[in-house]
This record gives C-alpha cells, structure tokens and sequence, in this order.
C-alpha cells in the first residue's frame, strides 16, 4: 500500500503552540537580545530570530526534531522573513549561537534536554540566563568535535569569539556591551539612535546634492560666458 506523503505544514509546523515569553521581564530579555544581535549584524549575512523553531534534519514521519530557542544567530545566512529555519533548505548551516531566556517555570530537565540538542546538532555557543535569580552559564567549543568549555559568571568578563560580543556581570546581573563598548540597549534607543543617524545621512546627503547644484550652476554660467567671448572674437583660453 502506498503511502500518501505528510504535507509540510505537518511535519514541520512554524508553531510549538508555546508562548514566546512566560513574563513581562523574560519577554524584554529576548527583544534586547534580538534587536541589539540585529543591529550588531547590520548590513552583514547574518541571521538573527527569537523563539523561531529551527529543523535541523528533513523526516519522512513526524514528530521532527525541534528546538525554539529564545535568540538564535546564524553567521552566513541572510537575513529574512521566514516561518522557521529548516536547516537543509540554508545550506545546511546550523545556528552557531543561541540563548535561552529562563522564567520560573523552566526546569533543569529541561534546560538540560535542549543543551543536549543544542550539542548534538552543531551549536557552537550556548547561553543560559535567569534574569529573576541572575543565574547564568554557557558553553563554548571551537567545532562541533570539539569538547564543550563551561562559561559561568567566574569566567567574566569574556568575549564570545563568534558574536565579538562582551560578556560581563555584576551586582545588577548579566550586562552585554558591543564591540565598540557600548552596553546593549533597549529596543526604543536603539530606534531612536538609528532614525538619528538616518536624518544624518539624509542631511549631508542633501548637503552634497546642493553643493553640486552650485557646482553645476557655476559651470553654467561659465559655459555662458566664454561663449558670449567666442562671439565677441575673443578666445577664453588666451586670456
């Protein structure tokens, strides 16, 4: 008897039916996360998603294996709207870091059973924080055959190799700061500070257009001019 194949939408649904956040504060931690990841990215192949469920191998029957973390960046891919991340439709590129945001309800089981997906499936670094109890760990490794190092508030400051991002902590809890030392912030600065930067552009962009309409308009009349002299006899170029 032949089997009449499973649509997609059933194997690989976009939805766990899980909210994207238990409260108010674990919510904020994901935005904070995303965004300011986004905005480290800019402009650069890569892939920045909260709470999108990512397919690592193609199935014939279903439950597929899944996970959702709460951040997940994949260098190499572009960014883009996408219901899910089946990974052999990305060139098979695995997500290299990804982030759990912990609330109350979250236990060590499971948190235990996504470091165990999280490992076999090719992450590269994991993070682990409870913003209500400040508790936090991770893991590092340099390739997938490589051992996992364990990354704890002992081991900060550190900076992930693979985000470039600082890792600090202190008596408020987890803090992350870019590159360039600036602390993450809040999606609304972040908004502010790039339509800032956009009327900037705009500006000196406007600048530009008008000092070449000046140049154009001096050329003119100098075109004028020497013609004028032509008429008249008079070689421009002797004078």
């Amino acid at each position: 008897m032949v089997q009449t194949p499973i649509p997609p939408q059933i194997l690989y649904p976009d939805s766990d039916g899980k909210p994207m956040a238990e409260n108010t504060l674990q919510y904020r931690w994901i935005v904070r996360l995303v965004s300011n990841l986004k905005h480290r990215f800019e402009d650069q192949r890569v892939f920045v998603a909260g709470d999108l469920l990512w397919y690592p191998v193609p199935v014939e029957r279903p439950p597929a294996p899944c996970q959702a973390p709460d951040v997940m960046v994949v260098l190499g891919r572009p960014d883009g709207d996408r219901g899910s991340y089946k990974q052999w439709e990305e060139e098979n590129i695995a997500p290299q870091v990804v982030f759990e945001i912990l609330s109350p309800i979250n236990s060590v089981a499971e948190m235990a059973g996504k470091q165990r997906f999280y490992e076999r499936y090719g992450v590269l670094e994991m993070f682990f924080y409870n913003p209500d109890s400040q508790d936090f760990w991770g893991f590092q490794r340099d390739g997938v055959e490589v051992p996992f190092t364990m990354i704890t508030p002992l081991h900060l400051p550190w900076i992930s190799p693979l985000l470039g991002v600082r890792f600090e902590f202190s008596a408020d809890g987890l803090a992350l700061y870019h590159p360039d030392g600036e602390l993450f912030k809040e999606p609304g600065a972040l908004f502010v500070e790039r339509d800032q930067a956009q009327r900037e552009r705009d500006r000196a962009q406007r600048e530009r257009d008008q000092a070449q309409v000046e140049r154009d308009r001096a050329q003119a009349e100098r075109d004028r001019a020497f013609a004028k002299l032509r008429e008249l006899g008079i070689d421009p170029e002797n004078l």
